[in-house]
């Protein structure tokens, strides 16, 4: 630590940086319990023939966060795939990637890169239907695309490699960027998957809806069953705590290395105030020993006979301030007259 004790702007940097990254991840990680707190209080409802008449007696018709699990229906029409015979769903995306190698300047290597370069995605509506075929209460979803977690099923995956002349190698080469092809997927939501669909269930008139939740609450329609969806998402909150205590243990290990450095620094200021306040001290009394005004006393003279002129230099600590007549006098083991540092070795001092 350079600059009387002061943090030096390294330390400085990694401090701030530490507490920003800590605050950061602090905030997600509260976000990330708040949502997992929400979705285990999530009220369970059955799709079942009881359905309406629970809703009937909800406050406004409503239940603000539910949990429904059930299976997709199309109302009308539905989406068939591009790639696929006879699949079909309700939820299309096509995806277009571009797959490249990008020179790293730093790491000096070619590093993998993705980029999407094309997105579709097509919807129609749909409802939730009970797994007992038998059952004819139905939820209609509203706004899926809306959905914090909407896992589609991969339906169709390609690769289409770039085609590449000797000279596009060489400019690839010199540009840093080499392309390694584009990747074409379909992912469908497909008619009869199980659905594990978390948002506010409205009654409207005799349909019921499954639409995005107020207050900030998160809208899931997962594949994954509720409890899977749970565990899933206390897993997300483990690993942003872990990276909270992590670098806020890091953030505090920082400071208290700042601080205990400065209290260091410190503490051999105050000694070394001590030492110079003894030192006066001593001075006058070895004055008014020898009956010496302080004025008559050369500024060069020696610290401890006050009588002959300074002639060495004290190493390691550097000081100017005894004759080699009272150096020699000094006891073992040797120190410095003025910081009471050890005297390694002695350099005469010649005056011209």
């Amino acid at each position: 630590m350079d600059n009387g004790g002061k943090p030096s702007t390294a330390q400085f940097v990694l401090l701030a940086t530490s507490s920003a990254l800590t605050a950061v991840f602090y905030s997600i990680y509260r976000r990330k319990s708040a949502t997992a707190t929400r979705l285990k209080d999530a009220q369970k409802i059955s799709i079942d023939q009881d359905l309406k008449n629970v809703l009937m007696d909800s406050p406004g018709h409503c239940i603000p966060y539910a949990v429904i699990e059930g299976v997709v229906r199309s109302v009308k029409d539905s989406l068939t795939s591009q790639f696929v015979d006879n699949c079909k769903g309700v939820i299309e995306r096509l995806t277009l990637r571009e797959q490249k190698m990008v020179w790293n300047r730093t790491t000096h290597i070619w590093n993998d890169c993705e980029k999407i370069i094309h997105q579709r995605t097509n919807t129609v509506p749909f409802d939730l239907a009970s797994h007992d075929e038998g059952v004819a209460a139905t939820v209609r979803v509203i706004r899926p695309l809306d959905s914090a977690e909407l896992d589609l099923e991969s339906t169709y995956e390609n690769f289409h490699p770039v085609a590449q002349t000797f000279t596009d190698v060489i400019g690839h080469f010199i540009s840093g960027e080499r392309p390694k092809g584009v990747k074409e997927t379909e992912e469908m939501l497909r008619l009869g998957s199980s659905v594990t669909a978390v948002g506010e269930l409205v009654l409207d008139n005799s349909l019921v809806r499954l639409q995005p939740p107020k207050q900030g609450l998160q809208y899931f329609l997962s594949l994954l069953d509720y409890d899977s969806l749970l565990r899933k998402q206390q897993a997300r909150v483990r690993v942003w705590k872990i990276l909270t205590a992590t670098f806020g243990i890091a953030t505090c290990v920082i400071l208290f290395l700042v601080l205990r450095r400065r209290y260091a620094h410190y503490r051999e200021r105050r000694r070394l105030r001590s030492m110079r306040d003894e030192f006066e001290e001593k001075q006058r009394r070895r004055l008014q020993e020898l009956d010496l005004d302080e004025d008559a006393v050369s500024p060069s003279a020696c610290v401890v006979c006050l009588g002959r002129e300074r002639s060495c230099v004290f190493l390691e600590c550097g000081h100017v301030c005894s004759c080699v007549e009272c150096h020699r006098a000094l006891p073992e083991p040797k120190t410095c007259p003025l910081c009471r540092g050890p005297i390694e070795r002695v350099v005469p001092l010649y005056n011209s």
